[in-house]
């Protein structure tokens, strides 16, 4: 008997093989390009392969048409796409092993997205219809081993069939859809890529709208007036109070509440009023909750918080991050989970006390709240202490921030006081609040991440008389609605029941590249808006966010069938609907595709008009000359001195400055000192550690390139600064953990390296490799990489043309010994000819 389990990633394989191996250590074995561990589980062979994500997609039939709509796709394997040929050696891993083995068994993801992935392995690279399933949370040795002991015997049909579903009708919509409006260009004598889908179109919809609600405000005036005094006694303590009124829009009703408290000099407190309410402690993260909350505090977009709980996971540190649940089962075994935590000194205290608090873990009950989902539990710590060597600052952060999350959960309930005094002035009554925390409870767990603001008021009496400084009147208008941010507008999505949590991050990334969009303060640019526009007035389907809303509903309807059979009459009539619904709409969309065509255009003209316009900010004080902001070849930047844009500056003027503006900062709306802050760059930070020094120079400094913001810590030695920091403001600790990455990446990615000879092999993006630094080779099949000897690599490079450059003057001798001696030329080359192919031979039958 003999089984082989599919994994989604190779980093998960990994750990599952390691989990099953009776003896800790699977070996690790390669086939061709790809690699497998084999074990032995129970007196049974066990492989082990990986899928590196999905191996087929959709295309369609006959190759791409540019036509639309097209319903007749298929699904074919990924490696002949660029980019993705590494995938190759991965497949036909999986197809070598599956003929060799009697049961194979899914252990992919358990989600929609990793049942599609395991599924297609199966049918297609393993030519089976049904396969066995493991399904887990965390990659926890005990989890994948009691996982493979229950492993349930058939793929979840619902998850898969749904996950099929959903992405046919992604291909229905965002291929037909884009390739319409691309099409509709061209028709109009133009090109440009533009692209919408079933979740994309209503989700710009909803940024366009509040950008027209934004563009369309009136602000209405309105008055507040203040109370600023002090108390009697000797302490004399502030207080400041604002009229009962709060918001008064009448300037009558202003005019003659000032007229009325003119002149007083005292007013007595009439009232004093002190509640107190329980605060109930925080609900188990989901992955919408963990996106926001990460934003909210660390400014860690929802794309990247993601990216981030994927490694804490894949690490074995969290739990499944792609889960829409905010409650916790006992049986995950809280109090093991919290002694484990126990062994990492930062939380030893928190947790003794936390269980302390519930006698001992008897009573440990988390806050659970009302969402949930069917395959996986809310996010929580496993308990094993992190390689924490591996992770970077904002790794550590997140991490930290699960950890006393899923603690505060088991907390009681704070409590908070809040006192209300009232002061009367000739009748007109003044309010002052105070809120305090009288029992921090479950704060002590999640500090420093609860954000409460904390005010106590001066002790305070009824029939006091609280002395009177002044009366202030305070003018103010009402304020348009604050934009959305990246992490109240993926809130918004689910609110909405847009997209699923595994993807509204890339729909929002997506309509950022597209330029529908930008800034962190969320705007739609005019062709966002015109884009929406084109589609209300001759797709409006494609907008309307109820349509997906009830394809969501349908797609849970497929998931929770009682069967396959169920499952695929569900899909088969979505699609059917999906299908006429775009037929329908494309009759009438066709014959106007040059008038839409025209339209795009003209809104794409528009936008690039007003985005290039420049504008004059004012005057630098330190030169005199004027400061513009303007679109530049890469992007949006800063200038102080003038050359007129498009011009040759005088040679004997003194050049402008420029300097970028990052994405942080809308052009539209920077000012003259956020501008000149940006000429800032180049910064010197500090001196750069002993173990930097050897790459020359001794400063570190940070700057901003053509490739985006950096730190320069040697002579040409460069590392990227994340989009997260800003280049600006960050420290030299923070420049030095960049570097420390940067350094450490590089010292990873050698295998081997013959210094003498200058040969090394590498870790590169497709596999291994052997370079000398003009040439690279690949690593002969039969070979591991940590194994080649000098010899190998030399007979690998020798095999290769060189590249560009050095490898010139090698083709020109080449050429010139052509033209000399043809006759002995023809002779020398068919005894090469010779020599390469017994040579081949002879490598065959080795």
């Amino acid at each position: 008997m003999s089984q082989l389990i599919i994994c989604e990633k190779p980093s998960s394989a990994a750990k599952v093989a390691a989990a099953l191996a009776e003896n800790g250590k699977p070996t690790r074995k390669k086939h061709k390009k790809g690699f497998y561990f084999e074990l032995d589980v129970g007196g049974q062979t066990v492989y082990i392969a990986s899928c590196v994500g999905h191996l087929y997609g959709l295309v369609e039939k006959g190759g791409k048409s540019w036509e639309y709509p097209v319903y007749d796709i298929e699904w074919k394997a990924t490696y002949d796409n660029k980019g993705l040929e590494y995938t190759k050696a991965y497949l036909k891993t999986i197809e070598f092993l599956a003929g060799q083995v009697d049961e194979v068994i899914v252990a992919c993801d358990y989600d929609v997205e990793g049942e599609v992935i395991g599924l297609n392995a199966m049918r297609f690279a393993c030519g089976r219809d049904d396969a066995s399933r493991m399904k887990f949370s965390t990659l926890t040795k005990k989890d994948l081993i009691d996982s493979y002991a229950h492993r349930e015997e058939h793929l979840n049909w619902g998850q898969a069939v749904a996950g099929v579903t959903r992405h046919q009708l992604d291909w229905f919509y965002g291929i037909n859809l884009s390739r319409a409006l691309m099409k509709s260009v061209q028709a109009a004598g133009s090109f440009k890529v533009l692209s919408t889908g079933r979740v994309q179109g209503p989700a710009l919809k909803i940024l366009t709208d509040r950008e027209k609600e934004i563009r369309a405000f009136i602000p209405v005036p309105f008055w507040e007036i203040m109370l600023h005094g002090k108390t009697s006694g000797e302490k004399k303590e502030q207080v400041d109070a604002k009229h009962v009124a709060d918001k008064i829009f009448d300037p009558l009703e202003r005019d003659r509440i000032m007229k009325v408290i003119d002149g007083e000099k005292t007013a007595p407190v009439s009232k004093v009023t002190a509640t107190t309410r329980k605060q109930q402690p925080p609900t188990p993260f989901n992955l919408t909750d963990l996106q926001t909350e990460s934003y909210k505090l660390f400014k860690i977009t929802p794309k990247r918080t993601l990216e981030i709980a994927q490694k804490l996971y894949v690490g074995g540190w969290m739990s499944y991050p792609r889960t829409s649940s905010q409650q916790l089962d006992p049986k995950l075994g809280f109090v093991d989970v919290l002694k484990q935590l126990e062994k990492q000194t930062v939380y030893r205290d928190l947790v003794k006390e936390l269980l302390k608090r519930n006698d001992g873990g008897k009573s440990l009950k988390p806050n659970n709240g009302k969402k949930t989902d069917p395959a996986h539990p809310a996010i929580y710590p496993t308990g094993p202490m992190p390689d924490f060597g591996k992770l970077h600052d904002r790794e550590k952060k997140v991490y930290d921030l699960i950890v006393k999350r899923f603690m505060a959960t088991f907390a009681k309930p704070a409590t908070r006081e809040t006192q209300t005094v009232t002061l009367d002035v000739k009748g007109e009554s003044f309010v002052t609040k105070g809120t305090r925390t009288v029992d921090p409870a479950w704060h002590v767990f999640y500090h420093p991440y609860v954000r409460l603001e904390e005010v106590s008021l001066p002790k305070m009496k009824e029939g006091e008389i609280v002395s009177v400084d002044s009366f202030e009147r305070i003018d103010k208008e009402t304020q348009p609605p604050k934009r959305y941010n990246q992490s109240s507008i993926i809130k918004e999505l689910e609110k909405r029941n847009l997209g699923t949590k595994a993807t509204r991050a890339d729909i929002l990334d997506r309509l950022f590249k597209r330029g529908y969009i930008n800034g962190v303060k969320i705007e739609a640019t005019q062709l966002g808006i015109d884009t929406v526009g084109l589609l209300e007035k001759h797709a409006p389907i494609i907008v309307d966010e109820k349509l997906t809303a009830d394809i969501e509903s349908e797609m849970a309807s497929i998931r929770s069938a009682k069967n396959r059979k169920e499952s695929e009459k569900v899909e088969e009539k979505i699609l059917a609907s999906a299908k006429k619904l775009l037929t329908d709409l494309f009759k009438v969309f066709k014959p106007k595709e040059k008038e839409i065509g025209k339209e795009i255009l003209a809104s794409i003209k528009e936008t690039r008009t007003l985005a290039a316009n420049i504008r004059e900010l004012g005057v630098d004080p330190k030169s005199g000359k004027k400061v513009i902001v303007r679109i530049g070849r890469y992007g949006p930047m800063a200038q102080i001195g003038e050359s007129n844009v498009g011009e040759k500056a005088d040679e004997s003027s003194e050049k402008p400055r420029f300097a970028s503006i990052p994405q942080t900062i809308n052009i539209d709306d920077i000012n003259l000192e956020e501008a000149l802050k940006l000429f800032s760059l180049p910064k010197v930070l500090g001196k750069v550690e002993d173990s930097v020094a050897e790459f020359g120079g001794n400063e570190i400094k940070v700057n901003v390139g053509r490739f985006g913001p950096y730190v320069q810590y040697g002579t040409k030695r460069y590392a990227s600064i994340p989009k997260e920091d800003d280049p600006y403001t960050i420290d030299l600790a923070r420049a030095r953990e960049i570097v420390a990455l940067k350094i450490q990446a590089e010292k990873d990615k050698y295998i081997q390296v013959f210094e003498k000879e200058g040969i090394s092999v590498l870790k590169g993006r497709y596999g291994p490799y052997i370079t000398d630094g003009t040439k690279n080779a690949k690593i002969p099949s039969d070979k591991e990489p940590e194994t080649l000897t000098l010899a190998e690599c030399k007979e690998a490079l020798s095999k290769v043309f060189a590249k560009k450059g050095k490898g010139k003057a090698v083709k020109k001798k080449t050429v010139k010994k052509k033209k000399a001696v043809k006759k002995k030329k023809t002779v020398k080359k068919k005894k090469t000819v010779k020599k390469k192919v017994a040579k081949s031979k002879t490598v065959k039958k080795k």
